[in-house]
């Protein structure tokens, strides 16, 4: 079975690293070039140019800015293209910007995170960005917390829902090893019998029991630093 590469998720963080100072050398020239490269073509837009292209450009602009370790510049890429997301409610990319946030490393980047999770569980976005986000939860919670468990059954949940040949095997793959890998940090489950007792037991088998506790997940990373109306938002969704 050929393996679709993952674009928001970084499966092992060895992969691609680089091996002697050459090389890591090699790649923050590259990155480097790449920020130099965005920020005159961002110059060069015209006051009349579509917003979603500035966006666009400040999103490249935050990732390359996360990858050389430039996290306050990272932000405020990110910050600007997530307003002008925001404004055009394009979700996904709303979504991306909050993920930069969260990698920036800034005071505010919990709440960011927060914000992206619910942008990312209430509209359609890829289901990898959604699992890629809620996967931050994961390895940012305690190991013995619930918000774990939560967060990393929402992602395959939305992995399931959502995901779309080519991508969904590996996806639902990855999301599934993710729960697995909190059920055996939570609770030492091993094995599927007990597995399948440890998601019973935590109420992990029903979204309109677990969906709602990712509500207080989410209200406890952004407190009261909420960037839009989440419930203007929610009004205006399409009836099902």
């Amino acid at each position: 079975m050929k393996t679709i590469p993952l674009k928001f998720i970084r499966e092992d963080p060895g992969v691609g690293a680089a091996d002697d100072s050459t090389d890591a050398a090699e790649e923050t020239g590259k990155l480097k070039r790449l920020v130099a490269g965005v920020r005159e073509e961002l110059e060069a837009l015209s006051p009349g140019a579509a917003p979603l292209r500035r966006a666009d450009l400040l999103l490249q602009l935050g990732r390359a800015l996360v990858r050389l370790e430039q996290g306050a510049e990272a932000w405020a890429a990110a910050r600007e293209a997530f307003d002008l997301y925001l404004a055009e409610q394009a979700w996904e990319g709303a979504a991306q910007a909050c993920d930069i946030l969260f990698l920036a490393e800034q005071p505010q980047s919990l709440a960011a995170l927060g914000q992206g999770i619910w942008l990312a569980v209430t509209y359609p976005v890829d289901p990898e960005l959604s699992v890629a986000l809620l996967q931050h939860v994961v390895e940012e919670t305690p190991p013995d917390a619930d918000g774990a468990a939560v967060a990393a059954v929402t992602a395959y949940y939305l992995a399931d829902l959502r995901a779309r040949d080519p991508q969904r095997e590996h996806l639902l793959l990855y999301a599934n090893q993710v729960l697995a890998t909190v059920a055996r940090r939570h609770s030492g489950v091993d094995g599927q019998e007990a597995f399948n007792k440890w998601i019973e037991d935590m109420e992990l088998n029903d979204p309109a029991l677990f969906l709602p506790r990712l509500r207080n997940v989410v209200d406890v990373l952004v407190q009261d630093e909420w960037w839009f109306d989440r419930d203007a938002l929610q009004a205006a969704l399409p009836a099902d």
